[in-house]
C-alpha cells in the first residue's frame, strides 16, 4: 500500500477504482454523481478526498456495501491487495449476503434476454403445434 506521511488522502473516484469496487474511473464517478456513493452519510463528489477512518456507503445494483477505509493505493492491485484498503463489519456483510441469498431464492437474479435464433425457431414451432 502506498499510504506514505504524504499521501493519507486519495480522490474518491479512484479509490473507489483501485479498491475494485468499480471496473472503471467513470463508472465510479457516474455511480458517485448518481448518489450511490456517500462519505459519512453526505453526499460528494468525485474529487472528494478519502481518509483511513472515512465510512463509505456504496450501492452497487441491488448490493449495499458500508465499508470503512483503512488506506489508499495509487493503483488497481489484484483483489487480495485491495481488500486491505477497507474493512466491512460483520453485521453488514452477514446482511449484504442474507440479501443476496433471499434474491437467488426467491429467483430474482435470473437474466432475461431476449432469444437467440435457435431459441425463436423453438418457439415457433411450439407455437405452430398449438395453431393446428
Amino acid at each position: 500500500m502506498a499510504a506514505e506521511e504524504e499521501n493519507v488522502s486519495q480522490r474518491l473516484d479512484k479509490w473507489l477504482w483501485a479498491a475494485r469496487f468499480f471496473k472503471t474511473r467513470p463508472l465510479a464517478v457516474e455511480a458517485i454523481d448518481g448518489g450511490h456513493v456517500r462519505v459519512n452519510d453526505e453526499r460528494v463528489k468525485p474529487s472528494r478526498t478519502v481518509r483511513p477512518g472515512d465510512k463509505l456507503r456504496i450501492k452497487k445494483g441491488f448490493e449495499t456495501w458500508v465499508v470503512t477505509v483503512l488506506g489508499v493505493n495509487d493503483y488497481r492491485r489484484p483483489a487480495a491487495e485491495a481488500r486491505l484498503l477497507y474493512e466491512e463489519s460483520e453485521h453488514e456483510r452477514e446482511q449484504r449476503e442474507a440479501v443476496i441469498e433471499e434474491r437467488r431464492l426467491h429467483g430474482v437474479n435470473i437474466a432475461v434476454k431476449k432469444p437467440d435464433k435457435r431459441e425463436r425457431r423453438m418457439i415457433d414451432k411450439f407455437k405452430q403445434g398449438w395453431e393446428s
